[in-house]
């Protein structure tokens, strides 16, 4: 099994959590719906439960279409995004720093 984002250790594996997690690893990229919901490890059903509060908020946006399909990406643009990616910053700057503190104690 995989280990968890610092950002899912922290908010726990709510599915909406999930999704926002999966984006951020993969920013930069476009997914269907599908893929998405595949790539975080929730069911399609799951991802429309949390689909509207995604793009209420503007986290999420559209790139990009051919016929009924659409592809989504993370909206690095919008502050509540913005927000999420200083936190997953902060979080990852953290563990670095236990990780190094550790390393000093191990060495003496």
């Amino acid at each position: 099994m995989e280990e968890k984002s610092l950002l899912l250790n922290l908010t726990g594996d709510m599915p909406l959590f999930k999704i926002v997690d999966f984006l951020l690893d993969n920013k930069g990229m476009d997914f269907s719906k599908t893929d998405i919901a595949k790539g975080a490890e929730i069911s399609r059903a799951s991802l429309f439960n949390y689909w509207a509060e995604l793009e209420r908020h503007g986290i999420v946006r559209t790139t990009r279409s051919f016929g009924k399909t659409k592809l989504y990406t993370l909206n690095s643009k919008n502050p509540v995004t913005q927000k999420i990616i200083e936190l997953e910053k902060t979080l990852i700057a953290e563990a670095l720093e236990k990780a190094k503190k550790k390393e000093i104690i191990v060495e003496n």
